[in-house]
C-alpha cells in the first residue's frame, strides 16, 4: 500500500500544501488562492505545460516555514534512529542549507 503522505510531482500540483523532497532538498508549496486575470495573457502563446515566473520574491514566511518542518521532524522524529523505508514518512534535513539572513547578521 503506498504512503499516503508521499506524492508524485504530477500529483501535487493540484493538491494545496507544503511539499520536500529529500533528494534535490527542494520545498515547494502550492497555493490555489490567487486569481490573475487571464487576459492579460496571450494564451496562444502557451502551451498547458507552460509557468509563468511572477517573481523571484518568495512569498512565504521563513519563521513559520521553520517552524513547520520542526514540527514535522519533532512528529517523526521517531523514524529517524531506524532510519526511513519506502513506507515511511520522508523528514528534510538542513544541515547543508543555506543560512538565512538573521542567521548571518547574528554570526
Amino acid at each position: 500500500m503506498a504512503n499516503p503522505r508521499q506524492f508524485e510531482l504530477e500529483d501535487i500540483v493540484n493538491r494545496p500544501g507544503t511539499y520536500f523532497n529529500p533528494q534535490t532538498e527542494v520545498l515547494v508549496v502550492i497555493d490555489d488562492s490567487p486569481d490573475v486575470d487571464t487576459e492579460i495573457f496571450n494564451m496562444e502563446d502557451f502551451e498547458g505545460s507552460d509557468w509563468v515566473l511572477i517573481s523571484d520574491e518568495v512569498p512565504v514566511d521563513a519563521d513559520a516555514r521553520d517552524e513547520l518542518m520542526q514540527a514535522f521532524q519533532v512528529r517523526h522524529g521517531a523514524t529517524l534512529g531506524a532510519g526511513l523505508g519506502a513506507g515511511d514518512d520522508i523528514v528534510g534535513d538542513d544541515e547543508n542549507a543555506e543560512p538565512e539572513a538573521d542567521e548571518l547578521a547574528e554570526g
